[in-house]
């Protein structure tokens, strides 16, 4: 009898997003040690990605007001992570307000990091084997979901045939990773915590209970 494993698991999680549209991409391949090395180890944000996704989604915002933007997305402004992750929730949902000179006034706008009206203008990357480096603290989440080099969501699978692998140790493994590396989570929004059978989802500031099939 085959014995199901945790890379089979993750294979099969991996092909359900390629057959939604997704892009697979293995992280270690755009490591710094990688062949298409796009980031540093402790960075989360595939940041050409997301200035690219910038430029695309507001080609009427100048050049200097983007970058702005761009450099609003990276910065942590609180010690708090979830405070953190709120002020990036509100960039997503409402748009960055900028400004820029418009001939001899000041203008008013909002960059835009996602394209709700027609989501085929964003980018969907599903990435495994992404490791992340911070405060010498080495973590490696099984699954991450990014949308225009953001990492949104976080995706903990356990193995269905091992009997100690739970909902609930994939809920605390998640709990883990936002303690150890806390960088990936300010731009956290959704969990996914999976036994190999059955999963839950929910916030980032969300107790067990409120997790849902």
């Amino acid at each position: 009898m085959a014995v199901i494993s945790e890379d089979h698991i993750e294979q099969v999680v991996i092909q359900e997003f390629i057959d939604l549209g997704y892009q697979y991409i293995n992280g270690a391949d755009i490591s710094p040690d990688g062949l298409f090395q796009e980031r540093e180890y402790h960075e989360v944000v595939l940041k050409s990605r997301l200035q690219k996704a910038i430029a695309q989604l507001n080609p009427t915002i100048p050049a200097d007001a983007q970058e702005e933007a761009f450099r609003k997305v990276l910065r942590s402004d609180s010690p708090n992570l979830f405070q953190n992750n709120y002020h990036f929730h509100k960039y997503l949902t409402d748009g960055i307000d900028i400004e820029y000179r418009k001939g001899d006034r000041i203008a008013g706008d909002k960059v835009w990091l996602i394209d709700y009206t027609h989501p085929e203008n964003n980018e969907f990357l599903v990435i495994n084997q992404f490791t992340i480096i911070e405060g010498n603290v080495n973590k490696r989440p099984d699954i991450i979901l990014f949308i225009n080099g953001l990492p949104l969501v976080v995706i903990e699978l356990k193995n269905a045939s091992d009997e100690n692998a739970t909902l609930k140790s994939a809920f605390q493994q998640l709990q883990t990773y936002k303690q150890a590396i806390p960088g990936l989570f300010q731009y956290n929004a959704l969990l996914i915590a999976s036994d190999g059978w059955d999963a839950l989802y929910g916030s980032l500031t969300a107790p067990r209970q409120f997790f849902v099939p």
